[in-house]
């Protein structure tokens, strides 16, 4: 392809509201076009990058014997209402009627369309398993669109879905999704952290994300430097340090009220006694699907609402309003657990009843000193339901601090388990070798395309501008021509000729200045660069630049494609060292 046709329009600069490095740095490299927030179009480069993503994503799900298909973005509510899920996701899912007034929705997942296909299709034993796979359009009206690809309202996704006869087939399964899916982001150029993760919406017994570290991304996970344990932050579970606990627990002194006023964070309490959080008992009220809940954890430590609600197994969780609290005669920032009558409590299992604290005393401005639970009021329901902090202990093997570090989600699998094939769900069966019905068993996994690619650019980039993988990228060379003699402009064409035969190749055959053109280069991140200048053309030479090192090697044009070859067997991402899952594990 010759660059003066093929529609890139490189920026100085990027949009000001752009400030993620593959934000930046798609925009400026002309890969893709902002239509609105959170909804882009992909120009030629960046469409190119999306189906070599989308190249890879086939080849390794069709090696363990996935089957693509194609479902309709416009589902009928009708069967999200089967399994709940249009009462139970918010704004995310969008919702309307057509012309006759019957219900629709975008979909943002196709969980309730492929197993109403299995349905009709999975009649028999023989039938499974199966696994069905798209890459499709998905709509999320996400509230808070951010660092351009990583987070939008429209994009590409592969979600694919395997139906088994029974929970040890797809534990079976599992582990051939799990590897492919390492090896499609080592293809990428990324070394993925597999953690485990909460299943959220989705439902079921298991899943994990596929992590990669990154300062850009959203999400918070933990991992153990000694034993290689990592989760999300939402479902890590460390070793919880215990308090020191009083000498003599029924020597203990009373409870005594101190006046506190307008004092109601833990931050300001530690100023006010001074003393540290671990001295002090954190009540929070939640409203989980209609009722309050208070959730009580020690001072140091943070309520996780994703833990709290998987144990309340709650669909809906959120913050309890000021104006419910105070119609019970219950003041925000002064809540305790102490004399609370008729509404469900959850205590973190980091509070002990060997030690005293502070805690609110359920009036304003007033708190409690010399609490001690079990005396002052009874742990009836205990849980964890805090989050995992840096350097707590790590409760796999006991022996390591754990670290917390920033992520960008690449993927998701679940183990779904019964949820959508369920009786009181989509009621899908089968008959057994007896003919015996049995429910069917499913799996869920997702990859987004474009976001796949973002993150590529946030691992791969420097002040430049990209520096894609081979793999990926829309070409694997760009020929850059710098000066318009006869001379340099024939061996130029006489290069793109020979190149175009093994390689992809855009020759930058513009009439722009070398500057320009070798800072465009950069930009634009193709991994090699070939360039014909005045001065290489009299020695008969070829300049060959490495994007991700730098490295220029200076070579015969007799022998450049030789030496191309073997560069590009060295760039070549391998897949031979990843953590992978242990078939039937």
């Amino acid at each position: 392809m010759r660059y003066s046709q093929a529609f890139i329009h490189t920026l100085f600069e990027a949009p000001k509201e752009a400030e993620t490095p593959s934000h930046i740095f798609l925009l400026r490299g002309s890969y893709v076009y902002p239509l609105a927030a959170g909804l882009y179009s992909l120009l030629p480069l960046g469409h190119r990058a999306a189906e070599k993503i989308k190249r890879i994503v086939r080849e390794e799900l069709d090696a363990i014997g996935g089957l693509e298909v194609t479902m309709p973005v416009v589902n009928p509510a009708e069967i999200w209402k089967k399994t709940g899920r249009y009462f139970n996701i918010g704004d995310e899912l969008i919702r309307f009627k057509d012309r006759r007034e019957r219900e629709f929705v975008l979909a943002m997942t196709h969980e309730e369309v492929v197993t109403d296909m299995a349905k009709q299709f999975v009649r028999s034993y023989r039938d499974l398993p199966v696994m069905l796979y798209q890459i499709q359009t998905k709509i999320r009206d996400e509230a808070r669109p951010r660092a351009g690809l990583l987070r939008v309202r429209e994009f590409q996704m592969k979600d694919a879905y395997s139906f088994h006869h029974d929970f040890e087939d797809l534990d079976a399964y599992y582990p051939k999704i799990f590897n492919a899916y390492l090896r499609i982001f080592a293809r990428c150029g990324l070394n993925a952290t597999p953690i485990e993760a909460d299943s959220g919406i989705m439902g079921g017994s298991g899943s994990h994300e596929f992590m990669l570290e990154s300062a850009s991304g959203e999400d918070d996970f933990v991992i153990c430097p000694a034993c290689g344990y990592s989760a999300n932050t939402e479902k890590a579970v460390g070793i919880k340090p215990e308090r020191l606990p009083c000498e003599d627990v029924g020597a203990a002194p009373a409870m005594e009220k101190v006046g506190t006023p307008s004092v109601k964070t833990i931050a300001a309490l530690m100023e006010f006694f001074g003393c540290s959080g671990e001295n002090f008992i954190k009540t929070v009220a939640y409203v989980a699907d209609g009722k309050l809940v208070l959730a009580v954890v020690r001072g140091d430590f943070n309520i996780s609402a994703t833990k709290l609600a998987n144990y309340l197994k709650a669909v809906n969780l959120d913050y309890a309003p000021e104006k419910t609290l105070f119609e019970m005669g219950l003041n925000a920032g002064f809540l305790s657990p102490f004399a609370i009558d008729g509404v469900r409590t959850v205590f973190d299992s980091s509070l002990t009843g060997s030690a005293l604290y502070i805690a609110g005393a359920n009036e304003l401005d007033m708190h409690l000193k010399n609490v001690l639970p079990g005396r002052d009021f009874e742990l009836k329901e205990t849980a964890d339901i805090s989050e995992v902090r840096e350097g707590d202990r790590c409760s796999a093997c006991g022996g390591a601090d754990l670290q917390i570090r920033r992520g960008i989600e690449l993927g998701h699998t679940f183990k779904l388990g019964t949820k959508y094939t369920a009786r009181d769900s989509m009621d899908v069966t089968f008959l057994d070798g007896s003919g015996e019905p049995n429910r069917v068993v499913m799996g869920c996994y997702g990859i987004g395309v474009e976001r796949l690619l973002a993150s590529v650019i946030e691992k791969w980039h420097d002040e430049g501008g990209m520096q894609f993988p081979v793999t990926i990228a829309p070409y694997q060379i760009i020929l850059s021509q710098l000066g318009n003699q006869p001379e340099v402009v024939a061996m130029a064409e006489r290069l793109y000729l020979k190149l175009g035969l093994a390689w992809e190749v855009l020759y930058d055959d513009r009439s722009e200045s070398a500057g320009v053109k070798l800072k465009d280069a950069d930009l634009i991140g193709i991994p090699v660069r070939v360039v014909i200048s005045r001065k290489l053309e009299k020695t008969g030479d070829v300049e060959i630049k490495i994007r991700q090192t730098g490295e220029v090697i200076i070579c015969p044009e007799s022998e450049f494609e030789e030496k191309l070859g073997v560069i590009f067997k060295k760039l070549e991402p391998s897949t031979a060292s990843l953590p992978y899952m242990a078939e039937g594990a």
